[in-house]
């Protein structure tokens, strides 16, 4: 089976499409092209505008696949070399305005000369109907064209009902109204593919970032190249103020780079030799050498603009909701309009004419668009905006589920702290000895130590210029457990715990240092005495620094109405108390192993339904599997994290939560205002029926008003800011 899901993969071959006016004909053309003789499979990203095929078809097969909707089909990138005309970067050529729209120019001409002998010649005039038909099959030749083949096969869609309506109203003769309701229709598809456009633009910009040429050294050459053919350990040459065009690592320069494409942070990041710069970034003060480690098709913008198409192609739970209502409701619309033309003639003494012209209104009022819009437009809005301001949402599942959130959980260790110790206290007891003199001792012993907190010593000691690698250390030991030792200059200088000192100093341990060394460790730090035999020369603390956002955020998530926030730490009670206390979580545990992780995730899920794990993504990837967000910090330097988490912050920081929840939160909201606006609307024109009063007039501006206000409701999501 897995063999033969590997040949299905090598055979897939991606296309955009432009053209989708809605979901539903997506799902039709996704249909069409499955029956194709060469085809396995099949499958249509709504929200991206594109789709996957499994095994061989033509382009030409493709486009008569969806000619109903008269879709254009061109290939996606497939091949490193494939010319800049066939990418999916080709910009869509720019069509004048009246060319794009002539149909619907003519049929509207058409329809206001109806109108105009109307007034003149009268309503059964020749000439009159004529110009009505003109606009009406003008107008409607496609929309005809798919219901009548949709009634054949007895396949019920918006497009049958619309058919059926216009058929029914010309047969009893209104043709001006139908020749309306054509063109109101044929204009509410266009405002729908406009909206959807509008929304899918979001992404297309992200794919304009990165630049697609570079200046690459090659044989003592420099050269531009397409970054097509640049390749991995290519030397790229970036000058001040010019975009990065390839992800790679410096090799000769430093700058200023603004990652905001990236991150969506819009302050300078320092840049030197070793450090990571990515494609798309803004080189903006020096001369850059860079290394390149990665194609154009693995760079990260490349990787966060295929996670976000393939997060808006995902079903969100209410999308899922409507598409099924939708299935039902259609057949269901059609056989209330047959009641409403049968019923009262039949029992009640009425009309016919008046029923079947109120039975075929039913039928228009039926049209599902503004329902069948309603969660995609939100969707793709709301991620497209997120992926903007550097936050990578893998679906409108995610996006509902944090807008649903009830409990969040933070790893303690590079999430809410910076993830890198620093001394914090450096404090000499002995007025003999001269402060640089010790730390230069203390720096040569912990150099030679290997011990995890040393690194924050070390570079404590070059902050302050002090020198320790000419400092001799002779009979370098670590005693187990408790800390070192080593002779410079002939004394024996000693640093590690208090239960050290205590040892070698019997009875003359002083009961204030230790006090003061308890309140060092209460606030969440390692502390450190450094002495000989016969003394205490100071007492030096290490600790992991919190963010100096980490307090504000927690707060914020508070006030947003989150109601229990818990940091997890396999660090000592004492430590995780004093930076939980500080940073104002709702609760703290400690002393755990990634196992013990994994258990409370659980636990709070069965006690909260709703909860979030923050983390790194690297080292608690079970507990961020077993929540039901996983939120993946810095996702912008390791590829892990993009790919395991179902919410990346693509900058090292969590500043960005508050604003995913709040957008999230109003994307929830604003899908479901949508669907209780989309049913209520057909609702309140159908109780219309009763008294005779629906027209085909109110049924489709119903409808295309309701259409309207949902596309805008949705595109608002657009403009959600931090």
């Amino acid at each position: 089976m897995s063999n033969q899901r590997a040949k299905l993969s090598e055979q897939m071959k991606t296309y955009r499409v432009q053209g989708f006016t809605c979901a539903n004909c997506a799902g039709k053309f996704e249909k069409n092209v499955k029956k194709l003789p060469g085809v396995q499979d099949a499958k249509v990203n709504f929200g991206a505008s594109k789709i996957s095929v499994y095994g061989d078809a033509t382009i030409e097969e493709l486009e008569k696949a969806g000619a109903f909707e008269n879709l254009k089909v061109t290939p996606e990138k497939s091949a490193p070399h494939v010319s800049q005309e066939v990418t999916g970067d080709t910009k869509e050529e720019k069509v004048p305005f009246y060319k794009k729209y002539s149909t619907l120019l003519y049929s509207t001409s058409f329809l206001v000369l109806g109108y105009l002998s109307y007034f003149v010649n009268g309503e059964e005039n020749l000439l009159t109907t004529l110009l009505f038909l003109a606009s009406m099959l003008v107008g409607g030749l496609s929309l005809f064209k798919v219901g009548l083949q949709n009634l054949l096969r007895f396949e019920f869609d918006m497009k049958t009902l619309m058919t059926v309506a216009v058929i029914g109203g010309a047969i009893i003769g209104e043709w001006g109204e139908v020749a309306i309701v054509v063109i109101l229709f044929a204009i509410s598809e266009e405002l729908e593919r406009f909206s959807m456009d509008r929304a899918r633009n979001s992404i297309r910009s992200l794919m304009e970032i990165a630049p697609k040429e570079a200046l690459v050294r090659r044989n003592g050459q420099e050269i531009m190249i397409h970054v097509d053919d640049i390749v991995v350990g290519d030397i790229m040459i970036v000058k001040p103020g010019e975009k990065i065009a390839m992800d790679g690592v410096v090799v000769n320069g430093h700058s200023a780079v603004n990652q905001a494409a990236i991150t969506g942070e819009s302050v300078p990041v320092g840049k030197t030799v070793d450090d990571d710069v990515f494609a798309g970034t803004l080189n903006e003060e020096g001369l850059l050498e860079v290394k390149i480690t990665k194609l154009v098709e693995d760079t990260t913008i490349s990787k966060i603009i295929h996670l976000v198409e393939e997060a808006q192609g995902e079903r969100a739970p209410s999308q899922a909701f409507v598409d099924k209502f939708a299935k039902y409701y259609t057949p269901i619309i059609m056989i209330i309009a047959a009641l409403v033309v049968i019923v009262p003639p039949l029992l009640l003494g009425g009309s016919w004419e008046t029923w079947i012209y109120q039975g075929l209104a039913v039928l228009v009022v039926g049209c599902p668009c503004a329902l069948v819009i309603s969660t995609p437009i939100s969707i793709v809005s709301a991620i497209g905006n997120a992926a903007k301001k550097g936050v990578l949402v893998k679906g409108g599942v995610y996006l509902e589920e944090m807008g649903a959130l009830k409990a969040i959980a933070f790893d303690k260790t590079g999430t809410l702290t910076k993830g890198v110790p620093v001394v914090t206290d450096f404090n000499v007891l002995n007025n003999h000895m001269n402060k640089r003199e010790l730390l230069a001792i203390i720096t040569a012993l912990e150099f030679r130590s290997q011990h995890p907190l040393a690194s924050a010593i070390m570079k404590k000691a070059e902050e302050e210029n002090i020198s320790y690698s000419d400092v001799l250390v002779e009979n370098f030991s670590s005693i187990t457990g408790k800390g070192i030792k080593g002779i410079v200059n002939g004394v024996t200088y000693y640093i590690g715990s208090p239960k050290l000192f205590k040892e070698l100093l019997t009875g003359d341990f002083d009961k204030g240092l230790e006090q003061n060394v308890t309140v060092l460790q209460n606030q969440g730090k390692t502390a450190m005495i450094i002495g000989t035999e016969k003394e205490i020369l100071g007492v030096i603390a290490v600790a992991d620094e919190v963010r100096e956002s980490s307090k504000e955020i927690i707060h914020k998530l508070h006030q947003l109405g989150i109601r229990k926030t818990i940091m997890l730490t396999g660090d000592n009670k004492g430590t995780a108390k004093a930076i939980g206390s500080h940073v104002g979580v709702s609760d703290i545990r400690a002393d755990l192993m990634p196992q013990d992780k994994l258990d409370y995730i659980k636990q709070l899920r069965s006690e909260y339904g709703n909860v979030a794990m923050v983390g790194d993504g690297v080292n608690d990837a079970p507990a961020l599997a077993a929540s039901t967000v996983g939120i993946a910090m810095g996702g912008a330097g390791t590829d892990t994290a993009l790919e395991t988490a179902d919410v990346a912050l693509m900058g090292d920081d969590l500043r960005k939560l508050p604003f995913t929840v709040k957008l999230s939160r109003k994307a929830l909201n604003i899908i479901k205002a949508n669907i209780t606006f989309a049913i209520a609307i057909k609702f309140i024109a159908l109780l219309l029926v009763i008294p005779g009063w629906l027209t085909l007039w109110i049924a489709i501006l119903s409808d295309m008003g309701a259409t309207i206000i949902v596309a805008l409701n949705g595109l608002r999501l657009m403009r959600v800011k931090e």
